[in-house]
């Protein structure tokens, strides 16, 4: 691709790789839509009878209809290529309540899901872009926690602390 200034500039040839890639996935994996569904509205109908996770969602989610439906765009994007979810997960998730625990429990239920409702191309194709978005997002937030009560004058985990589960012996 040809640089233009600091930003690279799309070229004709991005939408036909892109769609080349997708197909690629398509093919070695069987994830369509209709899978991206499945797993989507599976796993959260998991998360809202979940003792830890339901409530955070609960005081949040008003209209699950319509966060499933971005919650299926999210991952066609993520999952396929798609482009076709145009959020910011870490803006969504930096005031949220959770901890290294919840992310460990939100990526168990996802890896049960997805064993349970995808084949196993297609199960491994989801865990692996789920573990780095987890691992992502956990990151973010404890730097950005870290950020924040270093401004206040007051000591937070660090990122890798985040990750060592609570209350645990070595």
């Amino acid at each position: 691709m040809p640089l233009k200034g600091p930003i690279m500039a799309p070229t004709r040839a991005e939408p036909d790789r892109r769609a080349a890639i997708t197909e690629e996935i398509v093919r070695s994996t069987g994830i369509d839509e209709a899978m991206i569904e499945r797993l989507v509205r599976g796993f959260y109908d998991e998360v809202r009878r979940d003792a830890l996770l339901g409530p955070i969602f609960a005081a949040r989610i008003s209209d699950w209809d319509h966060h499933i439906a971005k919650l299926c765009d999210f991952w066609s994007s993520v999952a396929l290529m798609t482009g076709r979810y145009h959020g910011q997960p870490m803006r969504a998730h930096l005031p949220l309540p959770v901890e290294a625990a919840h992310f460990a429990h939100w990526l168990a239920l996802f890896e049960a899901t997805a064993r349970r409702v995808c084949p196993p191309a297609a199960a491994e194709h989801f865990l692996e872009r789920a573990r780095r978005i987890a691992e992502s997002l956990q990151l973010g937030i404890a730097f950005r926690r870290e950020s924040q009560a270093a401004a206040r004058g007051f000591g937070a985990p660090t990122p890798m602390q985040i990750h060592e589960p609570q209350g645990e012996a070595s």
